[in-house]
């Protein structure tokens, strides 16, 4: 499993973009930037949707305020789910990143089996990587929502 000092696997991910399927390699994608990459078990479940996004959505300026480049969402979800999922939360600051086939969620060792809904799917975490080594890493327990809230992890820069 990741931890905090270790740098992020290279793996790609991808995004949809008013110009088609954009594809990110983890390496590119967090070259020379301070990022927060968040991780929901999947787009609009009832905690992702009411809580964890739109925390990041609402804090996003003062993240950014505090030398922040990038904010991403990620989910074991496909990018044309996490795209919708962006626009009906006005995600607009959040890069919505897709891992489809959870390859990234099991290379950080941070996959879990939901069979209620949906197989396998991300563990709720959030992480603040600096130039793709990962200086903060919060994991949530499960069933539980504190660590890796927006406000949790802006008190933490």
């Amino acid at each position: 499993m990741i931890k905090q000092g270790d740098t992020l696997p290279n793996a790609t991910l991808n995004q949809l973009t008013p110009d088609g399927m954009a594809t990110h390699s983890t390496h590119e994608l967090f070259a020379n930037k301070k990022a927060i990459l968040f991780a929901v078990p999947g787009a609009f479940t009832p905690t992702c949707s009411e809580a964890h996004l739109p925390g990041f959505v609402v804090l996003a300026d003062q993240l950014k305020a505090k030398g922040v480049d990038l904010i991403c969402c990620i989910a074991v979800n496909d990018a044309f789910v996490m795209d919708a999922w962006g626009d009906a939360q006005n995600a607009s600051e959040i890069m919505m990143l897709a891992d489809g086939d959870a390859s990234f969620t099991k290379a950080i060792g941070l996959e879990m089996d939901t069979d209620k809904f949906g197989g396998i799917r991300s563990q709720r975490y959030a992480m603040v990587l600096d130039n793709g080594t990962v200086t903060t890493l919060n994991i949530e327990k499960s069933g539980e929502f504190d660590v890796s809230k927006a406000e949790t992890i802006l008190s933490t820069l």
